[in-house]
């Protein structure tokens, strides 16, 4: 996928271990910060049936082709777009994409707000997400997607497929550190890249079938929402997520927000996290729990989390038994960062009352 803030790619086995013994197999479970989705489909692959969610639009399409998807969709609607060559769904698709990245560049949004060619609106500076060929080739396709779009000739799941496969070719060209909080004052090597759409393999297993998919705040999504066990990752620094990612929520939405400031940051307030509040986790926590009927609660959460583990404990303490797993973690820091190389990461069981 991309390096993403708190992702658990490298601890999914282990919490989905930890998952397999609490519930019975086949359990139903809700993922309801699922972010990129690493640990909803190592559930998927485990045979549980998943509910999962989250309040940005990029992860609602990596969830419905990593959970939803078994095999690749016909696009039947694009022939009066496309002079396709197969019938095969795969090669179908192969071919969508091969019309797309061969689709002439345009100097559209993207172009003026994030190329070193390119005039913000805003006067700023120009911003150096991406070269200008780059820009100029991801305002073609985002525009042909849109269309597409627009005109219904993409179903739910053939949107989702090329918005995805999209994404992850922007990030692969992307002149980042690592989140989109800001670009680098040079053109990295991978920025200097052509952009390509790369085909995405679907994991055909028969896991895929009544798995639900859904996108909101988790506060909103617990409400009447049963399960049999209810995992969250939530943030717990203060960096917002549609903040970090506000170029990647851009081409999932196919809007042209207004672009602010000297980052060009979208408008992002609508998806602010109150989990990124020492003042408001609390209480956002506590909608959760009291809202969703589980009799269990995984929570992931870290030492450099906002608040401490004995303060997340004993506020966990007035809704049931907790029972805390300790799971020794490499961070992540930059050659001059004077943190301590491992931390630890926390399991924390919550069994409700």
């Amino acid at each position: 996928m991309y390096r993403y803030i708190g992702n658990k790619t490298k601890l999914a086995s282990e919490i989905v271990d930890k998952i397999n013994e609490l519930v019975k197999p086949n359990s139903k479970i809700a993922d309801i910060m699922a972010g990129t989705g690493s640990i909803s489909y190592e559930l998927k692959n485990r045979g549980f049936q998943l509910f999962s969610s989250d309040v940005m639009t990029y992860s609602k399409f990596h969830l419905i082709v990593n959970l939803t998807m078994n095999e690749y969709p016909k696009f039947e609607k694009l022939d009066s777009e496309i002079n396709f060559k197969s019938k095969i769904p795969l090669n179908r698709y192969l071919e969508c994409l091969n019309f797309l990245n061969n689709l002439e560049g345009i100097e559209g949004y993207f172009f003026r707000e994030f190329s070193p060619e390119g005039i913000p609106e805003n006067k700023s500076p120009s911003r150096k997400y991406f070269s200008s060929e780059n820009s100029k080739k991801i305002d073609a396709i985002r525009k042909k997607i849109e269309f597409w779009n627009q005109c219904n000739f993409l179903s739910e799941k053939e949107l989702a497929l090329l918005k995805h496969t999209f994404i992850l070719a922007v990030n692969r060209v992307a002149n980042i550190s690592g989140t989109y909080g800001y670009f680098l004052s040079k053109l990295s090597k991978n920025a200097l890249n052509k952009i390509i759409l790369e085909p995405v393999i679907l994991n055909n297993s028969s896991n895929n079938i009544n798995h639900v998919v859904n996108q909101g705040y988790a506060e909103e999504i617990s409400k009447n929402l049963t399960v049999d066990l209810c995992y969250i990752d939530p943030p717990y620094i203060k960096r917002q997520y549609a903040a970090n990612y506000h170029i990647l929520e851009t081409l999932a939405r196919g809007d042209e927000p207004i672009a602010e400031g000297k980052s060009g940051l979208r408008p992002w307030r609508d998806q602010y996290s109150n989990f990124c509040s020492k003042l408001k986790i609390r209480d956002s926590l506590k909608t959760i729990i009291e809202n969703i009927n589980t009799k269990i609660i995984l929570i992931s959460y870290s030492e450099d989390g906002l608040l401490t583990i004995d303060e997340l404990e004993a506020f966990l303490n007035l809704y049931g038994t907790v029972k805390i797993n300790i799971i020794k973690y490499n961070r992540f820091k930059s050659n001059k960062s004077t943190l301590a190389k491992e931390l630890n990461e926390y399991l924390i069981e919550l069994h409700k009352n």
